[in-house]
């Protein structure tokens, strides 16, 4: 009796509220995974707030936390983490359809709507395919990673279960964009090693850019030759790509101009590379490190932040406004100033809806962090700029801090799990969910201008 009420509870809601429902689900299933005892070492006891922390961050894929990871949790807590990890990444809907899927149950409708909304898609059409295909180029991609990181860690580790353990977790937190590390010391260890430091540019690459992106790709590399030749991509995906590595090339550059004569003095030249291009690789939403980040001066923590509120791209890994809204609006902004009346990009035109929601996201975005940052100011005793990092960090779904998360408050940690589940979830999901299921009438009030600047 109880569960029919329930599913036509759940059948009354809209898609955008079933989705906020299920995740709410996961972040209690996540919580509760995370309390159980043999999640840790013998003798650690943490905060119940500290556990909810740690649970919500992995579900955000964020990477922010409280706690030492390698001398909190055991090893079939670090399994834990990382299944949570990977829930997050791929989104709840994507995992309950391929669940689905292996039971031979049919998707229907109010499924693929579902899929659609949790994966920021605007058709119906392919969902199942798209679900079907991203987890074959994740599992694909990160069985590989695995193994050659496993074996190339042989060399820093005393036995194959650890080095293979490092490998595994490495993988799954530079995929998803988690943040989290085992090492106790984030990518530090590895900041002379070059070859780790590709691979994990290149995962966190990989989890941030978009699924819709890396099925394209991969579409394009294996089909045939003849049918290659008439493959077009689509504009998400050549608007999400320029925007994408125009941000991790304009990020590196600035990175090193803005601590050229401070942390990069006296560096070699492949130092200054790799440091300034792996910190704004990560600022997409990768969380991992290879220097201690409070070393930069504050204009590089205010820079960082800025990337860190545009985030990862859209139907990926990552949170923030997204790369592809970062992009409209400067374009818009653009295309204003020069008298224009319609965006137009890549011989195509943005839809005024489309162009209507990324200036949405951003606002609500800067009046979100702005007052996080306002709040968390006024309960803790740290810089505007240090908080401006971690609101930013948290709303990004990055990771990265300069060492005051654990040293938080109760509410301020609240106030970042707040923001570490709408990053995640999304700004327009989120608004969506306060979207009024009855039509209003259709009639015009009388318009009337505003003077406005």
């Amino acid at each position: 009796m109880f569960g029919l009420k329930f599913l036509n509870w759940i059948n009354k809601l809209s898609p955008v509220r079933i989705i906020l429902f299920f995740y709410l689900v996961a972040a209690i299933v996540s919580t509760l995974l995370m309390s159980l005892p043999i999640a840790y070492q013998e003798g650690v006891q943490i905060k119940f707030i500290d556990i909810v922390f740690t649970a919500i961050s992995a579900l955000s894929v964020t990477g922010l936390s409280t706690i030492s990871v390698i001398d909190t949790l055991s090893i079939p807590g670090i399994f834990i983490l990382a299944f949570i990890l990977q829930l997050g990444a791929v989104g709840v809907m994507a995992i309950g359809t391929f669940i689905w899927l292996l039971l031979g149950k049919k998707i229907g409708l109010k499924e693929r709507q579902l899929i659609m909304t949790d994966q920021n898609q605007t058709s119906f059409e392919g969902m199942v395919r798209l679900i079907k295909q991203i987890f074959f180029v994740l599992i694909t991609v990160e069985a590989i990673a695995f193994i050659i990181l496993g074996t190339y860690f042989l060399k820093y580790y005393d036995t194959a279960q650890e080095a293979y353990l490092h490998g595994f977790f490495g993988t799954i937190s530079a995929v998803t964009n988690g943040g989290f590390d085992i090492t106790g010391n984030s990518l530090i260890l590895y900041k002379d090693d070059y070859f780790v430091q590709f691979m994990n540019i290149l995962l966190i690459i990989f989890g941030a850019i978009g699924f819709p992106v890396l099925i394209e790709v991969k579409n394009f590399l294996f089909s045939q030759k003849d049918k290659r030749m008439h493959m077009h991509f689509s504009l998400f995906t050549k608007l999400t790509s320029l925007t994408f590595f125009i941000l991790i090339v304009v990020g590196t550059i600035v990175i090193y101009i803005l601590d050229m004569n401070n942390f990069f003095a006296n560096k070699s030249w492949h130092e200054i590379l790799f440091y300034s291009l792996f910190q704004s690789v990560t600022t997409r939403s990768g969380g991992l490190a290879t220097m201690d980040v409070s070393l930069l001066t504050e204009s590089n923590h205010l820079w960082m932040s800025f990337l860190m509120f545009i985030g990862a791209s859209p139907s990926s890994a990552g949170g923030g406004i997204r790369t592809t809204t970062f992009a409209l609006v400067v374009i818009f902004i653009i295309t204003y100033a020069r008298g224009g009346n319609s965006i137009r990009i890549f011989r195509r035109e943005v839809h005024d809806e489309d162009l209507m929601k990324a200036v949405t996201v951003t606002l609500m975005a800067i009046i979100l962090v702005f007052t996080s940052i306002l709040l968390i100011t006024k309960l803790e005793p740290f810089s505007i700029s240090t908080i401006m990092f971690e609101v930013t960090s948290a709303f990004g779904t990055v990771g990265l801090s300069l060492g005051i998360t654990d040293q938080l408050s109760s509410v301020s940690k609240v106030i970042l799990m707040f923001l570490m589940f709408i990053g995640r979830v999304g700004i327009i999901t989120f608004l969506f969910m306060f979207k009024k299921t009855k039509k209003t009438g259709d009639y015009h009030y009388p318009k009337e201008r505003i003077s406005i600047g």
